[in-house]
């Protein structure tokens, strides 16, 4: 099979064979990304940017505001080739952006941008730095309430360079006891520095009871937003799939501590996460673990999808544990192999751009 069940069983994606799905990209920085050696998700000095290069890319197959991919200082490309690739094969009808803060505008025409008039969030470790977790949120439930596709179901991505250090503090800061469930982008994961981070942010949340201030001071415009949407959402008969690790599953830890702050319930059976057999393995993280601290069910799925058939030692990096997720890659790749494309095709369009 294509795809390896987590949670729950195989019936939600089966039901989604031969259908097509809307890309829905969550574009955001948090200057958080700014500390040196937290992240290498994008080129060091330019981490801002990665948000913009990925939608760059995943949109037109370019990049515009740099002259090349983004990749990591060993030279991994990022996790946006693999969306682009099962797009050109078996495309989406169609991509749209969320620009939940993007310093850099992305440098395309004709693809729907949501500019939801988002600021960037600052960094979570630093005193004074806050974003207004309220309104975000609150932005989320109107898009998900009038939200309109064509498509038969949405696959909702993000990227945002450091967003698993913030989505580590965010779910600390709500009181779930996950401090080693969280993945990186390194494959040698520096602790030290990301548990100082988010302690320093923790120390912050402390000062209050109440569920948005602590998220002002610990979180991230992505996850507050999409918590939101996915509970906009509720009001229409819509299948999503969060597409990412866990990032996602923070933004579902979110949702949880919502509904048991205001009493609310949520019909799950219409909500699946969708990620990468390189999170689903990986030995510093637990995404399992973490969907388990739900108090509400979830299908969740990885692709079995690998680089071993590739004759690319960079994009073999990926099998060893760099880079992992982002951009939506594990649900691009469900999507694609669900829809009848094989790993060696998708391997042979990602190492066509590479040249």
């Amino acid at each position: 099979m294509s795809y390896q069940t987590l949670l729950g069983n195989v019936d939600f994606l089966e039901s989604l064979r031969g259908k097509q799905a809307n890309f829905l990209l969550s574009c955001a920085v948090t200057k958080t990304c700014e500390i040196e050696g937290l992240s290498q998700a994008g080129i060091p000095g330019n981490l801002h940017l990665t948000p913009t290069l990925d939608a760059e890319f995943v949109t037109t197959g370019e990049v515009r505001s740099l002259p090349e991919i983004a990749s990591t200082p060993s030279g991994i490309p990022t996790p946006a080739l693999i969306t682009r690739a099962v797009h050109e094969l078996h495309p989406f009808s169609s991509i749209e952006l969320l620009d939940l803060g993007m310093s850099v505008k992305a440098n395309i025409n004709y693809f729907t941008t949501h500019a939801l008039e988002i600021p960037s969030c600052g960094n979570i470790a630093q005193e004074g730095s806050v974003m207004d977790a309220l309104e975000v949120f609150q932005k989320g439930v109107e898009f998900g309430q009038s939200y309109t596709t064509q498509a038969q179901y949405t696959l909702l991505a993000e990227t945002i360079p450091a967003g698993t250090t913030t989505a580590n503090a965010t779910a600390q800061a709500l009181g779930y006891d996950c401090k080693e469930y969280f993945s990186s982008s390194f494959k040698n994961v520096p602790r030290t520095l990301r548990d100082e981070v988010i302690q320093k942010a923790l120390n912050k949340a402390q000062t209050s009871e109440d569920l948005f201030t602590k998220l002002s001071l610990v979180s991230d415009n992505m996850i507050v937003f999409n918590a939101g949407f996915i509970l906009g959402l509720q009001s229409q008969d819509h299948k999503l799939i969060l597409a990412g690790g866990t990032q996602m599953a923070s933004v579902l830890l979110v949702v949880n501590s919502v509904l048991k702050t205001m009493g609310g319930e949520i019909n799950s059976d219409n909500l699946a996460l969708c990620t990468t057999k390189w999170i689903a393995q990986d030995e510093h993280s637990n995404i399992k673990a973490l969907l388990e601290l739900l108090d509400f069910k979830v299908n969740a799925y990885c692709a079995t999808f690998d680089f071993s058939s590739s004759q690319s030692e960079v994009l073999k990096l990926y099998d060893k544990g760099e880079a992992k997720e982002g951009v939506g890659a594990g649900g691009a790749l469900v999507y694609g192999l669900i829809n009848g494309l094989s790993t060696n095709t998708i391997v042979q369009k990602i190492e066509s751009y590479l040249g």
